[in-house]
């Protein structure tokens, strides 16, 4: 593959087979689909030692190229990270399967039943950098939601996708099902992303997980309807009726206890009643963990040593221990800065005031919106749904974490018995 033309062609190739697969996968039974997962799950459990020597290789090569450690952290395989695998596998096994339900099965007064039902996409591409723990979630729920995916991940995580995806390809195999129905992207080359996101006739819909800049390109650029979000500048709100008992623990918990991640806190928002007795308390565990502070001048006046926080903070995905504060004038000043600021990703007010809580919940435009919970949680293993396929900010079809019936559709069905329209 020594030019653009040549990666378009094997895009092609894995396009026709994808979709030849598809057809496969849209009617196989809840039972087939589990029993290959089933495998899936044996063939990888066998080749751990494998899977991680090759994952080894690619964390070597990271380092070596200089890839930050927030980089580093979403590209290594652990002991933790390859046994959530296998139980997110495990996971979407137990699942139920969404594809051919009805619902809103009505009769007309022609007589006529009207309804819908679940069907699969059909193609799903997915464009991925760092994490090759991607690479066997998304081949899960797009098999149990009866579709086929090509997954295109990074070129950093080259040898530990290839890894996985064998796993993935002899289960398959060994099910009866196509080995073609999983596909991983064998090159690196740039060009195929290019040439993936601008196939309709093979691939159903984009699935892009990764940077800013990536995500972006791929909106602009891509000819297939994508699921995504650009960012993750979550926030936290503490509210002056916090329980300040709950809501530090919860303030520190969503900004340290993953800092390369898009439901991490990015910016803390504080209500100036209790801002002083909040950063008082808050403020040292943050430094404890190595955190930066960049406040407001409101936030200096309690913390003189804090960095001053320009214009560009409020909307930064850090995606590294540095965290924006800001004091703001009670709920109405908060809503306005997220829903200015923010991502539409996630957002948490902290408070006892219930009445509060609920018109934080109604009037914040995020995908997720909690309250006194931290933004950790906004994950699809967190939220019920098994492995997730991503997250999504857009407002149309799916929105937040992206499980099985995030990967279908609706098809409107009619039941009679010899009806003829008068």
């Amino acid at each position: 593959m020594n030019s653009p033309l040549d990666v378009t062609a094997y895009l092609q190739t894995l396009g026709r087979a994808a979709r030849a697969a598809s057809r496969t996968t849209a009617r196989a039974s809840t039972r087939e689909k589990n029993a290959a997962l089933q495998a899936v799950h044996d063939a990888l459990a066998a080749a751990q030692a494998e899977v991680m020597a090759a994952n080894a290789r690619d964390v070597e090569a990271g380092r070596a190229n200089g890839l930050d450690a927030a980089m580093l952290d979403r590209l290594t395989i652990n002991e933790k990270t390859f046994a959530g695998m296998l139980e997110g596998l495990r996971q979407v096994m137990d699942l139920a399967d969404p594809v051919g339900a009805i619902t809103d099965l009505v009769y007309r007064p022609s007589g006529i039943q009207v309804g819908k039902m679940r069907v699969p996409l059909g193609v799903i591409g997915i464009i991925y950098e760092s994490r090759p723990n991607v690479t066997l979630e998304a081949a899960a729920l797009c098999l149990k939601s009866g579709n086929a995916t090509i997954l295109r991940g990074g070129s950093e995580a080259i040898h530990s996708n290839q890894a996985i995806a064998a796993c993935i390809q002899a289960g398959l195999e060994k099910a009866g099902m196509p080995r073609e129905a999983v596909q991983v992207v064998a090159t690196t080359d740039r060009a195929a992303v290019s040439a993936l996101i601008t196939m309709p006739e093979f691939v159903d819909v984009i699935v892009p997980r990764g940077g800013k800049g990536l995500i972006e390109r791929i909106s602009t650029e891509a000819r297939v309807p994508v699921i995504y979000h650009l960012d993750g500048n979550c926030h936290v709100f503490i509210e002056r009726e916090a329980d300040l008992a709950k809501a530090v623990p919860v303030a520190l918990n969503a900004k340290t206890h993953r800092y390369g991640v898009c439901n991490a806190m990015e910016s803390l928002l504080l209500d100036a009643p209790v801002a002083e007795a909040a950063l008082k308390a808050l403020a040292p565990l943050y430094r404890e963990k190595g955190v930066e502070l960049r406040g407001c001048e409101k936030t200096r006046a309690f913390l003189p040593d804090a960095v001053a926080a320009t214009e560009a903070d409020w909307s930064e995905e850090y995606l590294a221990p540095v965290l924006a504060i800001k004091v703001v004038d009670g709920l109405d000043e908060a809503i306005a800065h997220i829903n200015r600021y923010g991502s539409h990703h996630t957002d948490s007010i902290l408070t006892e005031n219930v009445t509060k809580a609920r018109r934080f919940l109604n009037e914040v435009d995020s995908s997720s919106v909690m309250v006194n919970a931290s933004t950790r949680f906004a994950d699809g293993f967190e939220y019920g749904l098994g492995a997730e396929i991503g997250i999504s900010t857009n407002k149309i079809h799916a929105r937040g974490p992206v499980g099985l019936e995030g990967l279908t559709s609706q098809k409107w069905v009619v039941l009679g018995d010899g009806h003829i329209r008068q």
